[in-house]
């Protein structure tokens, strides 16, 4: 009878149980692994589970903003015969007083809220990025004229000053209005711009440039700016989240044209109709959602912004699985932060690759030696 020399190599290991595993091996897997985790901590703000929600809402908005006008089941305006029903197959969210589609309503209207929501956020973006950048890198005389300027526009009340501005213009679009939001909107990201700035200045990647010889718009552009983009990011997304609402808000009072159609006009019709004390109900619910929908989203982004840039919030964000494991959840308005010890990570790797090999070499003398057995008995 012949007996395959994989047997008897695998008999021999069982003869010696207390042979420890290779640990060249373990270190090479353990290796492996850390490469693995470092690749995917460059895409740590695509794994953080706030901010893909985030921007998977602020998606389906933007693509409903393009499409819109395309796959709605009716003009937006057309009146029919169909007065204030509610849902039904012919209509997904019923009419109003006049007939008309509110589903289609609804889907067009989202264009000029996103529109107006990132025109508005980039013009602020951009204002906020030149005042506080310069005024913060510049210094001097430079600095407390831009300074006394973001400070006038930070205590006049935003709102009333948009209404006032809005309600004295002869036509007030969707691109007016985003225009006025930009113009009074920029002064709190230009105040936290100046002073991250005012403490970037003074590094001394910044100050090696300007010994250099680098020209200031160079040092502004190449070296502070790239260490701005989180803060400029946030600025942004808070921005347009002020602007949806802005929009919302003087359109539901009545400033602009009641035939540009939005959410805020959509909430306008149904609140002068009273469609609350007439049981209408799918006249505002649909249009509420979409917008605490939208304000939800664009929340959630700036979470992850915020623990993408937060060293302490980052540290639970890599560790999330472990934390799971331990049973560690966090409570609203608590976020667990993790300290590891120095090494402690690579201690953790190789225990792990030591216990996966000796559980396989384990399985392997098991399985080998029932064949073995089984052999014999033949």
């Amino acid at each position: 009878m012949t007996i395959d020399s994989s047997i008897v190599e695998e008999l021999d290991d069982v003869n010696r149980p207390n042979q420890a595993p290779d640990t060249t091996a373990v270190a090479a897997a353990a290796h492996d692994r850390k490469r693995g985790k470092d690749g995917p901590r460059r895409f740590m703000f695509l794994r953080n589970a706030k901010a893909l929600t985030g921007i998977a809402i602020l998606v389906f908005f933007t693509i409903i903003a393009i499409i819109g006008p395309w796959i709605a089941p009716y003009d937006p305006s057309a009146q029919s015969d169909d007065l204030l029903q509610p849902p039904s197959w012919q209509h997904w969210m019923g009419t109003t007083h006049l007939g008309q589609d509110i589903f289609s309503q609804l889907i067009v209207g989202t264009r000029g809220v996103m529109v107006v929501g990132f025109v508005a956020g980039i013009l602020a973006t951009a204002i906020g990025v030149i005042i506080g950048v310069s005024a913060g890198y510049l210094g001097g005389v430079g600095d407390e004229t831009l300074s006394a300027l973001s400070n006038v526009f930070l205590v006049i009340p935003q709102l009333p000053l948009i209404i006032i501005i809005a309600g004295q213009l002869p036509s007030v679009g969707g691109i007016t209005v985003a225009v006025v939001i930009a113009v009074t909107g920029w002064a709190w990201g230009a105040r936290v711009l100046r002073a991250q700035t005012l403490s970037l200045r003074k590094r001394d990647f910044v100050e090696a440039a300007r010994a250099t010889g680098e020209r200031s718009w160079r040092i502004i552009t190449a070296e502070i700016l790239p260490n701005l983009t989180a803060i400029i990011a946030s600025g942004f997304v808070g921005t347009v989240t002020f602007a949806v609402l802005s929009l919302i808000t003087l359109a539901f009072i009545g400033i602009g044209s009641g035939s540009d159609w939005n959410w805020g006009t959509i909430l306008f019709w149904a609140q002068s109709q009273l469609a609350l004390q007439r049981g209408a109900w799918w006249w505002f619910i649909p249009a509420g959602l979409c917008i605490a929908l939208l304000g939800m989203g664009l929340t959630l982004i700036n979470f992850g912004i915020d623990e993408f840039v937060n060293p302490r919030l980052r540290s639970t964000a890599l560790n999330a699985r472990s934390l799971r494991r331990r049973g560690i959840r966090p409570r609203i308005g608590f976020t667990p932060v993790v300290y590891e010890a120095p090494g402690a990570a690579d201690r953790r790797d190789v225990t792990d690759a030591a216990a996966a090999a000796l559980r396989t070499e384990t399985a392997a003398r098991a399985v080998e030696a029932k064949r073995a057995a089984k052999g014999a008995r033949s």
